[in-house]
């Protein structure tokens, strides 16, 4: 395995950056590699990367040592100016993605959903590519009042290469197969829509491998399989998911305040019954805790 450095040291919100690729026949691993920049990086770093899928390898990295965070992507050799570009800008927006995620700044929701409507939707309805708005950026959308950390998207193994495309220049990840904390492999891309100031990043993502169906899956692109909303927005009709989705996952994730905000909307539009129940029995909440969702959207 032929193993080089692409690109680096690059600086960027507290990190020493590398871009390295692993060649092995015709496969090619390209790597981010972000370690601690300290004082030639400005640093102390502004905070962690695990919230962006990037991990510790086991052993110390070549390039970034002990303790170098990683992302992984499997491409042709040929993608590498392309994998360069998405890397470059993930640097220049790192901080503020950090501020986002970490420190509780605001998205700018507003300007990544025209973004991604005056992008996507002429292109993917023609094309009959389904894509939808899910989790807290479909329950924003829908007039929740809560505002997202990001925007997930759900679309079909086609879809996930033309939304790269269309995103382009605002990829910080390149559409590859990757994979995540968990261990699922996937093929997804990232993105960063606005200036390196202000934005809001943008995910979508199939596994590669065949799962087991689950009923009323939020991220299953077949038809019918997730429960959907239409809104029209900017003269563009966009599908969200349902709000139950994104109140279960604040639930899980024990954020009250969110959790209060979207049990109050999903009570005011009227709860899906057989949705929320179908969440909850596959949740990681405690039958007390469920027995209270329920309760708090649909008053017996």
């Amino acid at each position: 395995m032929a193993s080089d450095l692409v690109s680096g040291p690059d600086l960027g919100a507290g990190y020493l950056h590398q871009l390295s690729r692993d060649r092995s026949g015709e496969t090619t691993t390209f790597t981010y590699h972000a370690q601690d920049g300290g004082q030639d990086a400005n640093g102390p770093p502004r905070g962690p990367l695990d919230v962006f899928g990037f991990v510790h390898p086991p052993s110390a990295c070549m390039f970034g040592g002990p303790r170098c965070w990683h992302r992984r992507f499997l491409l042709p050799f040929e993608e590498t100016p392309g994998v360069r570009q998405a890397y470059n800008r993930h640097r220049f927006v790192l901080e503020t993605m950090i501020a986002q995620a970490v420190d509780g700044v605001p998205a700018t929701a507003d300007a990544g959903v025209d973004e991604l409507v005056a992008r996507l939707a002429g292109p993917l309805g023609r094309e009959g590519i389904p894509w939808y708005v899910g989790g807290s950026g479909a329950a924003w959308l829908l007039g929740s009042g809560v505002v997202p950390h990001d925007l997930d998207l759900g679309t079909s193994r086609d879809g996930v290469d033309r939304i790269g495309e269309l995103l382009r220049e605002y990829l910080i990840e390149p559409v590859a197969p990757t994979d995540r904390p968990d261990g699922e492999i996937v093929r997804g891309g990232r993105a960063f829509l606005g200036s390196f100031q202000a934005g809001i990043r943008v995910e979508w993502a199939v596994p590669l491998s065949p799962g087991r169906a689950v009923a009323l899956d939020e991220w299953d692109a077949r038809p019918g399989a997730v429960r959907l909303e239409s809104v029209t927005r900017n003269g563009a009709t966009i599908r969200a998911s349902r709000p139950e989705y994104a109140l279960v996952r604040a639930a899980e994730k024990r954020s009250r305040d969110r959790t209060r905000t979207l049990a109050a909307f999903v009570r005011a539009r009227g709860p899906d019954r057989e949705l929320l129940d179908a969440l909850l029995a596959r949740s990681v909440l405690s039958e007390p805790e469920r027995e209270a969702l329920r309760a708090s959207v649909a008053p017996r």
